[in-house]
């Protein structure tokens, strides 16, 4: 049986708590913008992923990956990973609300898009995650003679 604690003490674990906070950052904006400000679900995501992802790539560098990787090397990847993620999570998201939609009639759409940015807001986590991990923070560990 494997044990949890390497899932609850590690990078997992911090990026999780990090990820709580930059979410209800960037989903705060995000909701803000498409519901008070009526923009339209793009430039509301965008604008509130944004936000959030800066907070992110400050945090998930010092606390969650501990990087000693330079700003130089990894805010690119950092913006690549997010870029990536953000495109493929929201436009799942946006075409299973309009999929949705066809068979909801009676739902009204600005409710199947608020599920869409939570349901984008999901993928988007779990993505970058696995992106930031083993792309944007990978560092190579001399002991193991691999990346890690």
């Amino acid at each position: 049986m494997t044990s949890l604690k390497p899932f609850l003490t590690g990078s997992f674990a911090r990026f999780l708590l990090v990820g709580v906070f930059n979410t209800l950052v960037g989903l705060s904006i995000s909701f803000v913008l498409f519901n008070l400000f009526d923009l339209n679900y793009w430039i509301s995501t965008f604008g509130g992923n944004t936000i959030g992802a800066v907070v992110s790539y400050l945090l998930n560098r010092t606390f969650t990956f501990r990087s000693n990787t330079s700003v130089g090397s990894s805010w690119w990847k950092f913006g690549i990973v997010i870029l990536v993620c953000y495109g493929f999570s929201y436009e799942v998201s946006w075409l299973l609300a309009d999929v949705l939609g066809a068979y909801l009639t009676t739902v009204h759409t600005g409710w199947l898009h608020n599920g869409a940015i939570l349901v984008g807001n999901g993928l988007y986590t779990i993505g970058n995650y696995l992106g930031h991990k083993y792309f944007t923070f990978r560092t190579h560990d001399p002991k193991r003679g691999r990346a890690s």
